[in-house]
């Protein structure tokens, strides 16, 4: 059977640019729910707040979703200021998060 894609092809997608700063984003989240470091888990959530503002002002979304991508810009914008910043800060500060981390992924 021939098929275009190559089985040992790099894994480099052609996206437009909206689905590649939201396939970005979702791997952002991914990797901010398995990170353990409170600092990364800040820096990710930061730049997960940024792509989600980068998104919102793409002319091809409709009005829903950007309201959609408004609130979540908030809600990880808010998540990104209640990480501790310091190991001992963990304490301090509750961090609300919207799943719990998994223990490991399969």
């Amino acid at each position: 059977m021939d098929t275009d894609i190559k089985p040992d092809a790099d894994e480099e997608y052609a996206l437009p640019r909206a689905e590649a700063l939201l396939a970005g984003t979702l791997a952002l989240m991914t990797g901010h729910a398995q990170a353990i470091c409170a600092n990364r888990r800040m820096l990710m959530a930061l730049k997960i707040r940024h792509n989600l503002d980068q998104l919102r002002s793409h002319r091809g979304l409709n009005e829903q979703f950007r309201i959609v991508l408004l609130r979540l810009c908030h809600e990880w914008g808010a998540l990104a200021v209640g990480l501790p910043d310091r190991p001992g800060a963990a304490a301090e500060t509750p961090v609300r998060t919207w799943l719990p981390t998994p223990g490991r992924m399969q």
